[in-house]
């Protein structure tokens, strides 16, 4: 994918595995929903003994999904924030697949051909 995707933290070092990690399930999700990723943000920050993790997708042709998640291990706060933006943007995805009006020119083949059968 050629969009921009950013990992970024405020006093928590992330190694490299979860920056990884995040890019990863990012791109995953993108392309299961809409295909086209604008960008994307991944932020975590420390909250006493837990991470908070934010997550900022934007698909073309959508607005800014985010979800938002908080966990003592960084990477279950990541997955569940992640869960959160993708079901935003699968209840998006339905809504303009619904949105769509019904093909005339379709809808009287198949019923033809069911009355033929």
């Amino acid at each position: 994918m050629d969009a921009t995707i950013t990992v970024q933290s405020s006093n928590v070092d992330l190694g490299e595995i979860l920056p990884q990690h995040a890019r990863e399930g990012i791109e995953r999700v993108a392309g299961k929903y809409f295909g086209q990723l604008t960008t994307a943000a991944v932020h975590f920050t420390r909250e006493g003994q837990s991470y908070r993790c934010t997550v900022n997708m934007q698909m073309s042709g959508t607005k800014m999904m985010t979800g938002e998640a908080q966990n003592d291990d960084a990477f279950q706060a990541f997955n569940t924030a992640l869960n959160k933006a993708a079901k935003q943007l699968r209840r998006k995805k339905r809504e303009v697949r619904e949105d769509k009006g019904t093909r005339l020119d379709k809808d009287m083949l198949l019923r033809d051909g069911l009355r033929a059968g």
